[in-house]
């Protein structure tokens, strides 16, 4: 599908996040885009919410103006309904072809790199234990297996060797909770949990209430998450992508994305999440100018 027409204006940044009871929660989304608008100030970003906040998505897609192109990009970690249904289910009533819907955020070894980067900030030296990842959960088995991959990336991002062991704060088990008390029982003492959530809220909450020894903050306003919401962006309005390439290993699938549109620098991402797949990976997005992984073997922690 090609891109945009080219025109003088930009097609508008109309990010749709879930969002929260929590006004921490809200502001911290806001703040998100802020940095969106630091980094690409050409751009029109615009905000909306999926519940619990205004604007809601069916009133940020009446208030563009008529035939005004944008580009709805899912602050989601993941496929699950709101991606596969409310958001299409939206874009479909209101009648308006110009508007495109670009992927979700994760999994990306970008997010990796983040949650990471709070476990550190967390207390957890490296290698002190496994990692339970704590994500929002979904009935749907494509977030689950999304949910997974971003597991596997965190594992390779840390290279310490310990697991990293998904858990889901609702509509799927293991529980955070259960995640940590089964890993207490099998004898690891220095359980940490990483929260993958993109704000403060009541699941973020919930995974801060686990034994856990250390517990991070959620994704937040970090600068990368802020390039990978440029980048998801970039990619709807018509940049050559190729999908997936073979890096050489078996039942391994490495994307490798192209250079960016509307003007910033190319980008090289091989991003490795397949499972047992022991190669190593680089990402030229990252400030430490690109970490080699590799999938990691589970080690007691």
């Amino acid at each position: 599908m090609g891109g945009f027409a080219r025109t003088t204006d930009r097609p508008v940044l109309l990010a749709v996040a879930h969002g929260s009871r929590n006004p921490a929660g809200v502001a911290a989304t806001r703040e998100l885009l802020e940095r969106v608008r630091v980094l690409r100030p050409e751009l029109d970003v615009r905000c909306c919410f999926l519940d619990l906040a205004a604007p809601s998505l069916p009133e940020a897609l009446a208030r563009l103006a008529d035939g005004e192109p944008a580009v709805l990009v899912p602050l989601l970690l993941g496929t699950g309904y709101h991606l596969r249904v409310d958001i299409p289910g939206a874009l479909a009533a209101a009648r308006l072809p110009h508007v495109r819907l670009a992927p979700s955020l994760g999994p990306d070894p970008l997010l990796a790199a983040v949650l990471a980067d709070r476990l550190a900030g967390s207390g957890r030296p490296p290698g002190a234990g496994p990692v339970v990842l704590a994500a929002a959960g979904s009935s749907d088995p494509a977030a689950a297996a999304d949910t997974r991959r971003t597991a596997r990336l965190l594992a390779a991002r840390l290279g310490d060797g310990r697991p990293v062991v998904p858990a889901y704060l609702s509509a799927a088990r293991p529980t955070p909770h259960e995640a940590v008390e089964a890993l207490h029982a099998a004898g690891h003492r220095r359980v940490a949990v990483a929260t993958y959530l993109l704000g403060p809220g009541f699941f973020a909450d919930r995974a801060a209430a686990t034994p856990a020894r250390w517990t991070s903050d959620p994704l937040g306003t970090h600068d990368a998450l802020a390039r990978l919401v440029a980048e998801r962006y970039d990619r709807a309005c018509g940049v050559p992508v190729h999908e997936v390439r073979e890096c050489g290993a078996p039942a391994c699938g490495v994307a490798v994305y192209g250079a960016p549109a509307c003007g910033i620098p190319a980008c090289g991402i091989p991003a490795c999440g397949a499972p047992a797949c022991g190669v190593a990976v680089y990402d030229g997005r990252l400030p430490d100018g690109g970490a080699r992984w590799s999938e990691p073997a589970v080690a007691r922690g």
